[in-house]
Formats: structure tokens, sequence, C-alpha cells
């Protein structure tokens, strides 16, 4: 699953290197070593359009197997659903060209002139076309005679991939045979006994009110600060009881291109368990941002200035409960949960500090191509922010959960060690935005808080959690979005139920929910579920 999300021509380059985004309006040339071969793009369409191998093809398929044959006919014709407005908007974008200047080390112009505007020509040209973006068309509306392939940096990139696939699949084997021998060493010595179904609706009523909140704090700019206004919607669940104890908050941080209603189940299902619930919008990350880049009408992903504002987003919304609920909620007693870029935005106010250094190293190098990381995309726009003594602890706080978190180079060992509350980290073995192994399971490891738990959707995506969207979303393919997501629902309201409960609200019969064996009980055949409390061998 995880290598079928990587773009296309990663999946089959080992086995035909002319099959990457290579082509021109005449000739693909590939240079391998010493040696240079080539093949007429009227050969490749010839063979994608009627299954014909010309003889100037065929002294390179002879090498192919059927099954590579036949995937290099559909990879050529594989329609990717983006029109020219979305890919020219994204390809102007700072990250779109971050990802163009690495496919440049590949792809390049039959003179040698450099590839990153050809590519981006060549895209947003064949995304015009009455058939779409397909990798035949953007061959053939590359815009020189001659499209070239650096096969060396290609096998770079692919062995990269291959090593990154290999690791991320033992780390997952790891985790699945440590949980597995919890459960069967905590059975052993005595069978326990889960009488709550967790996934069910708990039994308490709740309302739901709009909170149109106007935050007119200085905000954050690249290079300054002004007053401004920042429009922070914000739906708040309310329990509906008799009992004077005021119930804890839980605050709910959505990801990139989301907004306050794609966790609705979540909050419900909260809500119905006796919490307080806030679920949060951001304004400069949030659907309405990326479809107006999409449009035309914005520059960016996400500005810069999101990773500031987004944590004082939680701090001006706790405050302003503070002020007008603290008769009905318990303000002392706050947890919060996010996904990706909430994630962040929710580990950030539990106590994790941002490493301006070390992401100014590691994005300087490029260790990490973005093209196996897409989370580094957004973790280096914090050099584009002046350098500061960022820290967004609120004492608030008392448990944090987070979902596909990035981590690595945002927060670093360092950062996340400073995180001194519950914690428990979610992560999807297939995950390709912000993936497993560089961006939880490493990172689970870091942290020294005494409560910490690690719950592993195996074959999970970056978007299995996720609720349909609203109409200002933007659609996820199928195949991104992996098993039914009805499954990874069902598991975060169990463990976020079991885990606000155990931390929030001090009920230690919930405690027994954070287990192996429970995840074990929950178990869902297409799309496995583990957890564990500590992770040797890394």
């Amino acid at each position: 699953m995880f290598k079928k999300l990587l773009p296309v021509w990663f999946s089959t380059i080992g086995a035909v290197l002319f099959s990457l985004p290579s082509q021109a309006a005449e000739t693909v040339f590939v240079s391998l070593g010493v040696l240079e071969i080539s093949v007429s793009v009227e050969s490749l369409e010839q063979y994608a359009r009627e299954g014909t191998i010309t003889p100037e093809l065929g002294s390179y398929t002879r090498y192919l197997n059927a099954e590579q044959k036949e995937k290099l006919k559909e990879i050529l014709t594989l329609p990717a659903e983006l029109d020219t407005v979305a890919i020219s908007q994204f390809l102007y974008s700072p990250q779109g060209e971050t990802i163009l200047r690495q496919f440049g080390e590949i792809i390049d112009t039959k003179a040698r002139q450099g590839g990153f505007y050809a590519i981006r020509s060549g895209l947003i040209l064949a995304a015009a076309d009455p058939e779409g973006l397909t990798l035949l068309n953007f061959i053939k509306e590359f815009p020189t005679d001659g499209l070239r392939i650096n096969s060396g940096r290609g096998f770079e990139l692919v062995n990269q991939l291959s090593r990154f696939i290999k690791e991320t699949d033992q780390a997952v084997a790891i985790i699945e045979r440590q949980a597995l021998e919890n459960s069967i060493a905590t059975l052993t010595e005595e069978e326990t006994d889960f009488p709550l179904n967790l996934q069910s609706s708990g039994t308490v009523l709740y309302n739901r009110q709009t909170l149109d909140l106007v935050d007119r704090r200085p905000i954050f700019q690249e290079g300054d600060r002004f007053f401004t206004q920042r429009e922070i919607p914000t739906f708040l669940y309310l329990p509906e009881t008799a009992s004077s104890k005021r119930p804890p908050l839980i605050i709910i941080s959505h990801g990139l291109g989301s907004d306050r209603s794609t966790y609705s189940y979540l909050a419900k299902h909260l809500a119905s368990y006796g919490f307080a619930v806030a679920t949060i919008e951001h304004p400069g990350s949030n659907a309405r941002q990326l479809q107006s880049l999409l449009m035309g009408l914005e520059a960016e992903i996400s500005p810069p200035s999101e990773l500031i504002n987004r944590p004082q987003d939680i701090e001006f919304l706790l405050n302003y409960l503070e002020r007008n609920y603290n008769s009905q909620i318990n303000l002392n007693q706050v947890g919060i949960l996010g996904q990706s870029y909430g994630a962040y935005t929710s580990l950030a106010v539990a106590g994790a500090e941002i490493n301006y250094e070390q992401v100014r190293q590691r994005c300087a190098n490029e260790d990490t191509p973005a093209v196996l990381n897409f989370s580094i995309l957004l973790q280096c726009q914090l050099l584009r922010l002046p350098q500061q003594n960022y820290n967004f602890d609120d004492p608030r706080i008392k448990a944090v959960f987070a979902i596909n978190p990035l981590t690595s180079m945002i927060f670093g060992e360092e950062g996340l060690q400073q995180i001194d509350v519950p914690t428990l980290l979610v992560t999807g073995s297939a995950d390709t935005v912000t993936p497993a192994l560089l961006e939880q399971i490493r990172p689970f490891n870091w942290l020294e808080t005494s409560e910490k738990y690690l719950v592993l959707l195996k074959r999970g995506t970056h978007f299995s959690t996720l609720a349909e969207g609203t109409e200002e979303g933007i659609p996820v393919p199928t195949e991104a979005i992996g098993p039914d997501p009805s499954i990874a629902q069902d598991y975060m309201k169990a463990f976020s139920t079991a885990f606000f409960k155990t931390y929030l609200t001090d009920e230690s019969k919930y405690k027994i929910y954070l287990s192996p064996e429970y995840s074990d009980q929950i178990n869902r055949p297409q799309m496995p579920i583990y957890l564990i409390e500590t992770l040797n061998g890394f």
C-alpha cells in the first residue's frame, strides 16, 4: 500500500527508467553511466494507445516480463485528477517549487539546461489536455525536443525509497510482535474483561453551540507584527447533566485542508461520554485556504505563519472559554486531540519545543527528499520566519492525543522530550504524508513522559481517521484513504474515550482499555490495530 500511494513513476523506475515523467516532444534520452539510450515519443504513444511494441521499443521491453510491460502501459495513461488551475497554483507555490527542484535532479532538457521550468510547463500543459494530466501527455508537452533522464539520481532515489519501505516494514513487524507478546503475557497471568463498548456512543446528552470568535491580537506574519483580525470559528459541544461537577474540556485541532467539521464524529462521541468538546478551525490552513490556492486566490498551501498562529489559536480559545464558560467547563483539566498539522499544534501546546536550529541544518542539507516525506514541506517553512524561542506550552493542557503528527524536524528528540503530560501517538503504516517511521515511530521513543502510548493502524493512511469533508474540502482519492475509514474512526472513538477518561477524569476503570489486550479484542482484519507503551529495538 505504501508503494502504491507514492508517485507512480517511483513504483516502476527500477523496471524501466523511461517510465518516469520522461519524454520530450520527440525523444526520451536515458543516461546509463557513459551510455545513453533513447526511445521516441511516437513509440511510447503507440504502445500506450494500441499496445503495439515497435522494433525500437522492443529492444528495451524484451528485458521486461509481461506484468512489467502491462504496468508500463498503465502508468503512461493513468490520469491525475487535477485541473490546469490547481496544478499551476501548486507548482508556483513554494512547496511545489521544492518538489520541482528535486525532480529537476532527475529530469532535464535535451541540452541539459535544467529541468525545473520545463517540468512545470509540461505538467501545466498536460493538465490542460482534454484527456487530463497523464505521464504520456506530460512527455508530449515537455517544451523541448528531448527529455533527458539522469538514471543515476533516479536509481539513488529508488534505493532510498526501497530502504525506507524495508525499514518501515521492519518497524511495523517489531510493533506487531511486541504488542502480541505483551497481550499474551497479560492474558496468561489473568484474563482481562472489557465490559464497556467504547466504540458505541455514551449516554450523556449534549448540545452544540457555534462560536464565531475573532482574535484581534497581533498576528504573526513573515517579517513583522501588525494588528489584524483572525476569524476562528468553533463548535462547542456541552454535556447536558444535572451534576454540579464541571466537565473537562477536549479541544480538537484539524489538519491541513480540513475544518471544524472534519472530526465532528469524534466530538459528538466524546461529548456523549460527558466531555465538553471544542472543535476549532484554523483559517490559514483550513479547507477554504486549500480551495483558494487551487482556484488561484492564494499563493501557498499554507503560510509559514500558521506554524505560529495555530498554537496561538488554542491559547486564544482557552482564554475565551475561561472568561465566558468557566462556570460550565473545568478549564484546569484540558485535553487536546489533533491530526497531522493539528497534531503538531497539539504537541506544541502540550510542551514540545520548536527546534529552529535543527530545522535550519536539516532543511539546508535536504537529507530527506520531499517526495519521501511530504511533511517536511511544512516543517521547513519555519526557516521563512525569524529565528526566535518559540514556546507554546500551555499548563492547562493535561493530556495530548496526536494522530499522524509531523515531528521529526520541527521538534526533534530534544523538543519532544519537553512534554511531561500523558501522550498518545497514532500512526498509519501506509501514511505517505507524515511517514510512520520518521514522524511517529522513532519520535515515540524520544518521548520521556511517564505515560505514553503508540497506536499503529496497519494499512492505515494519512486520511484513514478523517470523516467526509465539507463542500469546501478537497476530495481525497479512494486509494489514499485506504481500507474502510469507519474502522479507523471506531478505533479513534474507543482509544480517545479511554485515554481522556483515564487522564482527565481519573476514572481508573478505563485504563485497562489502553492495552494490547483491548486492541486485540477490537481488532479488524482489514486494518489491524496494535498498541504498545514501550518500543524496544530502536
